[in-house]
């Protein structure tokens, strides 16, 4: 990415997605500088600032947002503190990322979309599926009608079942929101979501299971009837046992099916079947490290004003429809909206 001058981020929170996505996508990311990382944990902070060549390490979010040579940051802390962190930013003149969820209720969501409205500064989700190379290579399938009219669309994303000394902060809802369904679900809806463009939805069902030792569901089910007659099925769980994760994306129309993992696109013609899957570039990177990459690109694009980032609003939508999946399986029955 060619810039004419540095831009300068500052990481709030260093567990896993940053440790893995961030810091090491940002190091590599030409005219961008990581100039500060903060966490509670210091020896871990440090660490990963020797590891990535970042100059500062800072122990409350107060400093970071107080620092005049950081441009923008971005929220890498547990999910219940997405909220009152990413209002903190942005009032403080920072444009923000935020990690998935925006904050844990509609409402919260609402509240930090109008703090970024008052401030005029970018805020946007990182909802990093949107950035994978298939799933843009498919978008215009869709967005065309290639498909003819979408009737089902049906995804999962099924984690291996991984056994914990403890809980964390991931399996309790006071700082999580919920289990599979926040944690996944999120993820995946959006992506169906934007994949059709955002249609109303109609009804909302969803069933869950208790997960073992642990207050939040390790696994749900979701199913969406669109105001556009689109039928969308997800499966979520972190407690599959096999040899490795399924994540996967399917669909059917009228005149055509495609799919996401693998990547396929057919269509019906008159004298049989048209193979109109794309071929993606070659490259180093695999969809997930590639997407993530193509993410941070994006928001340093818009926080520089080059490119208006993907509407904040539907991650407000998003957050009523997880809530409208929970009330159906406490309840038990079928929501209308």
């Amino acid at each position: 990415m060619n810039a004419e001058r540095e831009f300068r981020i500052g990481v709030l929170g260093t567990g896993a997605i940053a440790q893995v996505v961030h810091l090491p996508i940002l190091s590599e990311l030409t005219g961008v500088r990581v100039q500060a990382v903060c966490d509670a944990d210091r020896s871990k902070a440090t660490a990963l600032a020797s590891r990535f060549g970042i100059p500062r390490v800072l122990r409350t979010d107060e400093e970071v947002l107080e620092s005049k040579d950081i441009e923008a940051v971005i929220i890498c802390t547990p999910s219940h503190l997405h909220e009152a962190e990413a209002i903190a930013a942005l009032e403080a003149g920072k444009h923000v990322l935020v990690e998935k969820p925006l904050a844990l209720s509609a409402e919260g969501a609402l509240r930090v979309l109008k703090a970024a409205e008052r401030t005029g500064t970018t805020l946007m989700v990182a909802m990093n599926n949107r950035y994978r190379p298939d799933c843009t290579a498919l978008k215009p399938f869709l967005s065309g009608r290639e498909l003819g009219h979408v009737f089902l669309m049906k995804g999962a994303w099924l984690n291996r079942k991984v056994r914990v000394a403890r809980p964390t902060w991931r399996h309790r809802r006071e700082t999580a929101g919920g289990g599979a369904l926040m944690d996944l679900g999120v993820q995946v809806l959006d992506l169906c979501l934007w994949l059709l463009d955002f249609p109303r939805i109609r009804r909302v069902v969803a069933h869950v299971h208790a997960g073992e030792s642990m207050e939040v569901e390790d696994s749900a089910a979701v199913l969406l009837a669109t105001e556009t007659g689109t039928t969308i099925s997800v499966a979520l769980s972190w407690s599959l046992v096999a040899e490795r994760d399924r994540h996967y994306l399917r669909m059917l129309g009228t005149r055509g099916s495609a799919s996401i993992a693998p990547l396929g696109v057919y269509k019906e013609v008159e004298h049989g079947l048209l193979d109109l899957t794309p071929q993606l570039p070659p490259g180093r990177e695999n969809v997930y490290t590639a997407s993530y990459r193509q993410e941070l690109e994006a928001f340093v694009r818009a926080a520089r004003g080059q490119e208006k980032p993907a509407p904040p609003h539907e991650q407000v939508e998003l957050m009523k429809l997880i809530a409208l999946a929970y009330q159906s399986a406490e309840q038990g029955r079928e929501i209308q909206t």
